[in-house]
């Protein structure tokens, strides 16, 4: 028995409703649309205040959930080996400003260059050309020094998104619109708006009127933040982040991209920064996805990968919202009302050769530890059950997935008559018997004492 993706009920959905009904009224936005998804799919989605258009079809500009879409881009290149992500930007860019840095540090706002272009604010300016960006920032001098600390940089992703057009070939845009957008069938995700579109406002503080803001052309600078798109978009692209696509990039690539990389000690470790997507305590442990924000608008698409779920939040509103703290709370009314169901377990078809001797009971010192498969993987647990580490078979190697030998190679290695003595994970020795004498334990063999 299989189970499907399906609406939620009524009375999730009408909480659900609640929470955003509360944040439209108490932020004061014009218009706010939001979605759940479970198992990929959109199970909820509703709108309050002064949706201009059909809730899934009205455009709304995504501010900084667009330089995921860049760097998309730059870990496609890195993936069909054009680039590394320790590549600086200068081996594409050539000797212009901050090009020095890496395209991991780059990702990662921890490059330590400045967070804004040199001149007015570029959000609500006319854009400035390439060669203009680039002549505005002849001798700019680094915030921090590169790796010591996470800085957020809309500088550093108008750089990667110049990277990533001229090893592709092609524009930006371009490259977003024909490798990402297109493959996923997101038709009303846009440069400028186009059809139905949400206008950009900002509250006047004391007035409570309506203050309209500019719908710009930020040019160099778009790689940052210039796209728009629908919820129904959004939510498409929330179910990318879910699952990976065969012709964007693969969940593998994904995973890669959610490992922390950066981070500020003041954060008390709520958040972080992986390679391009921002990383937020909270549902099963960690949402990945980002936020945004332009001049009139707030947005915010995060996933829940552990429970298959994911939430979209868009409002035409500069202030009054966090939009991630609004999908965290979608998301958790959602497992509240309708928990998530953990995966059907399923017998292994059958064991890896490499794998038919690691199974079983093995000890650590006096530890005893239990290798067992799940899938395809080999799990190890301790006595009370807790997982420790996890193995695969990767081009005939044994190697870990998780835990503390993630990475690391597992040996089984055998006596000269064949039978298997012990395995060896990065020295770390495991024995069938505590303090197995014939095994090569490091330190020597204690002692066997008996307590009388």
């Amino acid at each position: 028995m299989s189970a499907a993706s399906r609406p939620v009920a009524d009375v999730t959905g009408r909480q659900l409703l609640v929470h955003l009904a509360r944040a439209q009224s108490t932020g004061r936005l014009p218009s706010v649309v939001a979605g759940v998804l479970r198992d990929g799919q959109l199970a909820w989605s509703a709108g309050y205040g002064d949706v201009p258009g059909d809730v899934l079809g009205v455009q709304y500009r995504i501010g900084s959930i667009t330089k995921t879409l860049t760097a998309v881009l730059v870990l496609q290149l890195v993936r069909d080996g054009r680039l590394s992500l320790d590549d600086p930007a200068s081996a594409v860019l050539g000797d212009v400003g901050y090009a020095d840095r890496t395209l991991r540090s780059l990702l990662a706002h921890n490059a330590g260059i400045r967070s804004e272009p040199v001149g007015s604010w570029w959000e609500r300016s006319a854009g400035l050309s390439w060669d203009e960006l680039v002549g505005a920032h002849e001798g700019a001098d680094a915030v921090f020094p590169a790796l010591q600390q996470f800085h957020y940089s809309n500088l550093g992703f108008a750089l990667l998104g110049e990277v990533a057009a001229r090893v592709h070939g092609a524009p930006w845009w371009e490259c977003v619109q024909t490798r990402i957008l297109d493959p996923l069938g997101m038709t009303r995700t846009s440069y400028l708006p186009t059809g139905a579109a949400a206008p950009g406002r900002s509250v006047h503080p004391y007035a409570r009127t309506l203050v309209d803001e500019p719908a710009t052309d930020t040019g160099a600078m778009a790689p940052a933040g210039q796209a728009w798109a629908t919820l129904g978009d959004l939510a498409t692209y929330n179910a990318f982040l879910l699952d990976g696509h065969d012709d964007v990039l693969s969940l593998d690539w994904l995973l890669t991209a959610s490992h922390p990389q950066a981070g500020d000690r003041r954060d008390n470790l709520s958040s972080a920064h992986g390679l391009g997507f921002q990383l937020q305590a909270g549902g099963s442990g960690m949402l990945v996805g980002h936020t945004g924000s332009m001049p009139g608008f707030l947005a915010a698409c995060f996933v829940d990968r552990e429970r298959r779920t994911g939430a979209v939040v868009q409002a035409n509103a500069t202030t009054g919202l966090q939009p991630n703290e609004l999908a965290a709370d979608l998301l958790d009314e959602l497992e509240r009302r309708e928990p998530s169901l953990p995966p059907a377990w399923r017998p292994t078809a059958e064991v890896p050769p490499e794998l038919v001797d690691a199974l079983g009971v093995w000890h650590w010192g006096n530890t005893p530890f239990v290798f067992a498969m799940e899938g395809e993987e080999l799990v190890v647990t301790n006595a009370p059950g807790d997982e420790k580490y996890r193995f695969a078979v990767v081009d005939g190697r044994v190697v870990g997935t998780s835990g503390y030998h993630a990475g690391e190679t597992l040996h089984v290695v055998r006596r000269p008559d064949g039978s298997v003595g012990h395995l060896d994970v990065a020295t770390f020795i495991f024995t069938r018997t505590p303090y197995d004498p014939e095994a090569p334990v490091p330190g020597g063999h204690p002692e066997r004492q008996v307590s009388r």
